[in-house]
């Protein structure tokens, strides 16, 4: 029969497969929100750009239609710059759910070493206990003890 020890290890590797796979979307989390943010800073830095240009232009004049097209594309950019912020937030809230699944897995598994760990030493002082009554018991075997 299997020591408690040797049978916690089977479930002690699919908690620990459970917990590798969490901390893989955990990592694919971060990079989608990195993404997502580094997509927002360059659709705000490009709309300041095109605001500067915008003045520039305007400071030179324009026409009518040329104006409106200035404010068409920076109001097209500002919903873009809307949904991107949007999008950021879905990620943020995304990556802390995936936060949360790993330390929940995380936590599985160190209860299982924990529980594990326990196991093994139970084991491994009934196994000192019975070697030491193995010890206890030789002398007082017959033909085992001194010669006289």
């Amino acid at each position: 029969m299997k020591k408690k020890s040797q049978r916690l290890q089977p479930i002690q590797r699919l908690a620990e497969g459970d917990e590798q796979r969490a901390a893989r979307e955990l990592g694919a989390a971060q990079q989608q929100l990195a993404q997502a943010r580094q997509q927002l800073d360059e659709l705000m830095d490009y709309r300041a750009d095109y605001q500067r240009r915008f003045q520039q232009a305007g400071a030179g004049g324009m026409g009518a239609g040329q104006l409106a097209d200035y404010q068409q594309f920076l109001l097209r950019l500002g919903q873009a710059i809307d949904e991107q912020a949007q999008r950021v937030a879905q990620a943020g809230q995304w990556l802390e759910a995936r936060r949360s699944h790993w330390f929940a897995r995380r936590g599985r598994v160190k209860s299982l070493e924990g529980v594990a760990a326990r196991y093994l030493a139970q084991e491994q002082r009934s196994e000192q206990r019975r070697e030491q009554r193995e010890q206890d018991e030789r002398p007082s075997m017959p033909g085992r003890g001194p010669a006289l």
